[in-house]
């Protein structure tokens, strides 16, 4: 992943986004409803929601940069909401990502060129 790009960005917070989300489903509110662990859903729900926010950031970045439509953007943006629909989106960013920058091996082959 290039995080240089504003799409390699993009992913590298969805991908961190989308953990966050996890933990906050299926690790912090079982704590909180089963063993009444209440901080849980406090620290990591803050968290999530400071990485969501970061999230919606990138996908503006990221469409504004990129020129994406707004049927692109929306989804990218709606992705956000269940939690592991980003790790599955990821993977359409990811060849967007090859697309325009290359694969790994092609790079490759280039930077051995100059």
């Amino acid at each position: 992943m290039h995080f240089r790009t504003a799409l390699g960005r993009l992913r590298l917070i969805g991908l961190i986004e989308g953990t966050s989300a996890v933990l906050l489903f299926f690790v912090a509110m079982p704590l909180k409803h089963l063993a009444k662990q209440d901080w849980a859903v406090t620290v990591v729900g803050s968290v999530h929601g400071g990485l969501w926010v970061l999230y919606c950031l990138a996908v503006l970045n990221v469409w504004v940069v990129r020129k994406w439509s707004v049927g692109r953007a929306v989804v990218a943006g709606l992705v956000s909401l269940p939690p592991i629909a980003t790790f599955l989106f990821d993977r359409s960013l990811k060849r967007e990502q090859e697309r325009s920058e290359g694969t790994p091996a092609t790079r490759e082959a280039v930077g051995a060129l100059k």
